[in-house]
Formats: C-alpha cells, structure tokens, sequence
C-alpha cells in the first residue's frame, strides 16, 4: 500500500482508487482527498468508471471480467497479475497482443514506487501503441457484436451444428 501511495502521489496523475472490503482498514494518507484523487472503499461502478472519456489506464490483475471490461471501453491495462489465470491473461494482452503495460507481478511482489511512477507517467499521461492497439480491438470487438457480425453468425453456427448433432433446446 505504501508503495502504491508513493507511486500516485509521485506521478501526479489524476486517478480513482478502488480498495476492496478486505484491505478497507488500511490507511490512505489525507492528502489523497484532493482533486486530484478518489479513494472508494469497497464496491466501485468499475464499467461506468472505464467508460468514462477522462480514463487513460486501469490497474489491473488481468483478471478475465477486468480485461474484457477494459477492452470494451478502450482503455489500456498497467498489469498486475497475482494468481492464477491472471498470469496467462497478462501474457495473452502483453506479448501476443501488446495491449498492456507490465507494471508487476505476483502477489507477494510491490512495485518499486519510483518505477510505478515513472509507468503511469510514461503510458497513461503520452500516447503509446497500447493505447491504440486496445482502441483497434475494441472496434473490431463493437463490430463483431453487431448484427451479421462474427460473434453472431458464429452462435448461429454453433446452434446450426447442434441441432444437426440432435441436441435439442429443451
């Protein structure tokens, strides 16, 4: 938590903080209720907060719900896996489809504050091709739902094969 507190105020970036119920007890500092931040302790609208125009970066631990939401709203994950799937998650966004910035990994590991720093500075404050990429695949996403789009005729496809194969819808 230290380090993360650190990192924020040395960055200067604007930002929301979401603390979850199980490290709600931990102290922020005062000085992180100005206008350049918000903690929320607990339950955060986190798809109504990506999707806001003013949102450049999510720290993320890659989870699936996270990397879908973040994807869809356009907005570049500074990732954090801790544990299980998230590991492979990351991968997937950083060296197969260069979408994400590695900002750590693992749960027992805290960023260096100066380096958190110097992450959020370099990719939520400039234009990186991160930023694009997720831009990119969020369209190709938005199209792909559309009518006559590929994730549709797919499901139609995979209906089509299974009632060919005698599975029934009751």
């Amino acid at each position: 938590m230290d380090a993360l507190v650190v990192g924020l105020e040395r960055s200067k970036a604007r930002f929301i903080w979401v603390i979850n119920s199980a490290n709600s007890q931990q102290r922020v500092p005062d000085r992180f209720h100005d206008d350049r931040g918000v903690v929320i302790r607990g339950w955060a609208p986190q798809v109504e907060i990506l999707n806001h125009k003013a949102v450049a970066g999510f720290v993320s631990h890659c989870g699936w719900n996270s990397m879908l939401e973040s994807t869809m709203a356009g907005v570049m994950l500074l990732g954090w896996p801790m544990e299980a799937d998230q590991f492979v998650n990351a991968k997937q966004l950083l060296e197969y489809k260069g979408l994400t910035v590695k900002l750590c990994e693992g749960a027992d590991t805290v960023p260096d504050a100066d380096e958190f720093a110097r992450i959020i500075n370099d990719s939520v404050g400039q234009d990186i091709p991160q930023k694009a990429r997720v831009k990119a695949l969020k369209e190709k996403a938005l199209q792909a739902l559309k009518d006559g789009g590929t994730s549709s005729t797919g499901l139609d496809e995979l209906v089509k094969q299974l009632t060919q194969n005698g599975v029934s819808n009751t």
